[in-house]
């Protein structure tokens, strides 16, 4: 069950993996297969409008596909 308090954090980390992804020039299909998930799931991460909770395992995946950091998903400048 996602906490409400951290909605903005949730689209925070979506937006910095459309942006890591468009950095790498992987569409979100490509990264829907190596992540080994389906398109859908990316699409509903990275929807501003939407905030989706996603598992430690899926964010460390996530950074690995696109080779960064993990850390660079979860530091937001204010």
């Amino acid at each position: 069950m996602m906490n409400i308090e951290f909605k903005d954090d949730y689209i925070k980390i979506g937006l910095k993996i459309a942006y890591y992804r468009k950095l790498k020039s992987l569409t979100q299909e490509q990264l829907a297969e190596i992540l080994g998930c389906g398109v859908s799931f990316i699409g509903q991460i990275e929807a501003p409008n939407i905030y989706k909770a996603i598992s430690l395992d899926t964010l460390f995946k996530i950074a690995k596909a696109l080779d960064i950091p993990a850390y660079k998903l979860l530091y937001f400048d204010n």
